[in-house]
């Protein structure tokens, strides 16, 4: 007999163990309980219901085709995990791509294992499991680590070991959550990545960060250039003597050089002649920055 055949076999036996009202497991200390930890048991679909604590909530409706497509062909691979919570009732912790596919299939089982925890155990399983998968969006990510934090109460270290990332690098997907939620859901949609996100969110003012956030994706910049807009707009921020001048010549206010410095994203310099006449400097960091001026010149 094959493995998979063996496996198989296990799965139903353990599967009609649970349906029997004699046997309703319901901690490790229960009778036969060490049968069902660690082993793969063959669940009825319509006995799962999703996990409330699910951190993703985006699923590429291709993408869930596809794997709809190869779980028709070569089955569930990968098991998924549930919890425990009634006779023949349980509780997805991971896997809901795998658990849609196959209501995609019509399949009427799936593979599993079964966990015994309480609700904190659930989620922190949920949220560490899914931060560890390569198809989270970088806002995803921050917000599982976030509910780490307010939910399991872990540290920012006891974190760095759970999921094994460095702590600075936990603080930056964090730090995403400051982005105004425009900016946020342009992340999640792909329309900029979390470098410019990262770039933008040096930036208090979230009026600005959703202006900067407009230029980004209208003129399509890179980082780079993302990072030189924003070093010029703080350096625009540092105090300037108003420009005055006697005779014919006339005052410009600061906010009137703000409103010139933001447009250009750089730290514009006027200056006024006696007789009204003047000139603008406009500072730019490099050739990219260079033709970003250049664009928003032409218009």
């Amino acid at each position: 007999m094959s493995q998979a055949i063996k496996k198989q076999a296990l799965g139903r036996g353990l599967s009609a163990l649970l349906k029997d009202p004699d046997n309703n497991i319901q901690s490790v200390s229960d009778k036969n309980a060490d049968k069902l930890v660690g082993h793969i048991v063959e669940l009825d679909i319509d006995t799962i219901e999703i996990n409330p604590f699910q951190p993703r909530s985006n699923f590429n409706e291709e993408s869930l085709q596809e794997l709809a497509t190869s779980i028709r062909e070569l089955g569930v691979i990968q098991p998924i995990t549930v919890r425990k919570i009634g006779f023949e009732q349980y509780q997805l912790i991971s896997g809901e791509r795998r658990l849609r596919a196959s209501k995609i299939n019509g399949l009427k089982t799936i593979p599993a294992y079964i966990r015994i925890a309480n609700d904190q155990e659930s989620l922190e399983m949920a949220l560490v499991e899914n931060i560890q998968r390569h198809d989270l969006d970088p806002i995803e990510i921050a917000l599982s680590y976030q509910r780490l934090i307010d939910e399991i109460q872990l540290t920012q270290e006891q974190m760095s070991d759970r999921v094994g990332k460095k702590r600075s690098t936990i603080a930056n997907y964090l730090r995403l959550l400051k982005l105004d939620p425009i900016i946020q859901t342009g992340i999640r949609d792909g329309f900029i990545s979390m470098g410019h996100g990262r770039a933008i969110i040096n930036i208090e003012d979230q009026d600005v960060q959703t202006s900067i956030y407009q230029k980004i994706v209208s003129q399509n910049l890179s980082v780079r250039e993302t990072e030189s807009l924003v070093k010029n707009y703080q350096d625009s921020l540092k105090p300037t003597s108003k420009k005055a001048v006697k005779g014919n010549g006339f005052s410009i206010a600061d906010h009137e050089l703000k409103t010139i410095a933001t447009y250009f994203g750089a730290k514009v310099d006027v200056k006024v002649a006696g007789n009204g006449k003047g000139k603008i400097t406009i500072p730019f960091h490099s050739e990219e920055d260079f033709n970003r001026i250049i664009k928003l010149i032409k218009g």
